[in-house]
């Protein structure tokens, strides 16, 4: 008993740990951190907000920007609460319209609203002065393409590459809500090189825009690589719809944190020749790759390089006999455990599917 209580004690603080930790710069507060972080050894700004709330939308970019001014600041703390998760919270607080945000001094819970422009610039000089700092706000590199008439057909009409575009107006409140998440988008599939997520200042750019039917902001169109006319993206919204959008329009395999999936790699084209490989004796196998190597001279684009994968899987697997699989796999693990680039995890995940393909 003793031990099992320990045990479920330790999973509760790294739950709670983990809650502390947004996917951005910004810490996400809860009931159960909130004394933890605010009113302790440094200040901080929180913002109580909706996720529902428009204005906390428009707001979203802006307040990431001032994360991650601050994120290595370690006498600031950036912070978010969402009140209708944490309903009893934001009432402690008297919040009563969103997004409020106030400011807490170092060991103190008596907090300041912040009544200066929702602008990142505002916010940064606001933190700068009651936190004593004197921090210069952070250029946020953008992974969305910026289109504009003279690389418009150069980027969307390249039949190696699907595109997403963005037509948007800067003017536009709908398309303000929509930046922070077509900007994360655009970084969970940063690193597939036919895949491009980009957007036009169809208000600057009203010739190309009518070209293409736009009368209205956002209009979002999908430029396949076998459909240079566009067509109309009709869908949600919301991140997970856009991911699972692009996922089934192109081919990919990711999740909206931008990780590689279980099926990143597989090829089902290759499935059956692969099973007939791995019941086929010895010295039948190599008949057998060379019908994959037929199979593999068929594919285009990315999945070539994903077929390659399997010849080089299936001839080490002749060579090295079936323990390769399993030994391959663990290092690949192995591998993954340790800090490498982005690059080379995608690399290690596609081939640590792939083999997964050829286990006996």
């Amino acid at each position: 008993m003793g031990r099992s209580w320990i045990w479920l004690a330790a999973l509760a603080l790294a739950c709670f740990a983990l809650a502390a930790f947004a996917e951005d710069d910004v810490v996400v507060l809860t009931e159960a951190n909130f004394d933890k972080e605010v009113g302790q050894d440094r200040g901080a700004l929180v913002e109580f907000y909706a996720p529902w709330c428009g204005h906390c939308k428009k707001l979203a970019p802006e307040y990431e920007k001032l994360g991650s001014s601050f994120k290595k600041t370690k006498s600031v703390l950036i912070a978010k609460v969402d009140c209708d998760d944490q309903k009893s919270l934001c009432s402690k607080y008297g919040v009563q319209g969103y997004p409020t945000i106030q400011w807490f001094s170092k060991g103190s819970l008596e907090p300041k609203k912040y009544e200066g422009p929702r602008t990142a610039e505002g916010l940064v000089e606001f933190v700068n002065n009651e936190g004593g700092t004197n921090v210069k706000m952070a250029t946020v590199p953008s992974s969305v393409v910026i289109l504009t008439p003279d690389n418009f057909d150069q980027v969307v009409l390249d039949v190696t590459k699907d595109a997403l575009v963005e037509f948007y107006a800067p003017w536009c409140g709908h398309c303000k809500m929509l930046a922070p998440t077509y900007e994360k988008l655009a970084n969970v599939y940063k690193l597939d090189e036919d895949v491009v997520i980009a957007n036009l200042d169809a208000d600057k750019h009203k010739d190309l825009a009518e070209k293409y039917g736009v009368s209205g902001y956002p209009t979002l169109k999908f430029f396949p690589k076998n459909n240079k006319a566009g067509d109309d993206y009709d869908g949600g919204r919301e991140l997970d719809a856009f991911v699972t959008f692009i996922n089934e329009k192109c081919g990919t395999s990711r999740d909206t944190k931008g990780q590689l999936t279980s099926q990143a790699g597989i090829l089902e084209s290759l499935d059956a020749l692969v099973k007939e490989f791995i019941s086929a004796a010895n010295d039948e196998r190599k008949a057998v790759l060379s019908n994959m190597e037929e199979e593999v001279e068929k594919l285009e684009g990315s999945s070539t390089r994903f077929g390659k994968i399997y010849l080089k899987v299936a001839n080490s697997f002749i060579e090295k006999g079936s323990d390769y699989v399993q030994k391959e796999t663990e290092r690949l693990q192995r591998m993954l455990e340790k800090s490498i680039s982005p690059a080379k995890a995608d690399e290690f995940i596609i081939k640590k599917n792939i083999l997964s393909t050829f286990t006996v």
